[in-house]
């Protein structure tokens, strides 16, 4: 919990250190799979593995500590939410990628490093106004750190990822 505290209190730099840890894991794994199995399978199937390992760390994260939600909501419509925000990411990427690759003749790393950056912010506005929006923001509170507007946030006692 202290850890939590001590995070920064600004949402958009939370979401830009968990997504850089994230993306991080996630362009790691890609070029993982792109140098082993990517001239066999193809870069899409790198991209595929890649995003698929890395979106189940990226919620738990980002339902948690950058978006603060705890034990509010259900975990698994969340989740069914996060995931088509990073299926439209996705499906952005499989199309920009081949563009950028085929046609502009980038090569698959640089060029999924290009698209990462448009996806990003497509990403957070997404996660924030769709996966993890709430009706009702948590009533301050002096028990569970600051939120980003400096005050302290409450957190109910229910089940949460």
């Amino acid at each position: 919990m202290k850890r939590i505290r001590r995070a920064p209190a600004d949402q958009h730099i939370r979401f830009l250190l968990i997504g850089g840890v994230n993306t991080s894991l996630g362009y790691a794994l890609l070029v993982l799979f792109e140098v082993t199995i990517g001239k066999e399978l193809g870069y899409l199937v790198s991209l595929y593995l890649s995003y698929s390992i890395a979106i189940g760390l990226a919620f738990v994260l980002h339902r948690r500590f950058t978006f603060r939600i705890v034990g509010t909501g259900n975990s698994l419509i969340d989740l069914m939410r996060f995931s088509g925000v990073y299926v439209v990411a996705l499906a952005a990427n499989t199309l920009t990628l081949p563009l950028l690759i085929e046609i502009a003749g980038v090569p698959p790393l640089p060029a999924q490093a290009i698209v990462v950056m448009v996806t990003t912010i497509l990403s957070y506005l997404g996660h924030k106004y769709f996966s993890f929006h709430r009706s009702q923001p948590p009533q301050p509170s002096v028990s569970d750190g600051p939120s980003d507007d400096g005050t302290e946030m409450e957190t109910s006692g229910g089940p949460s990822v």
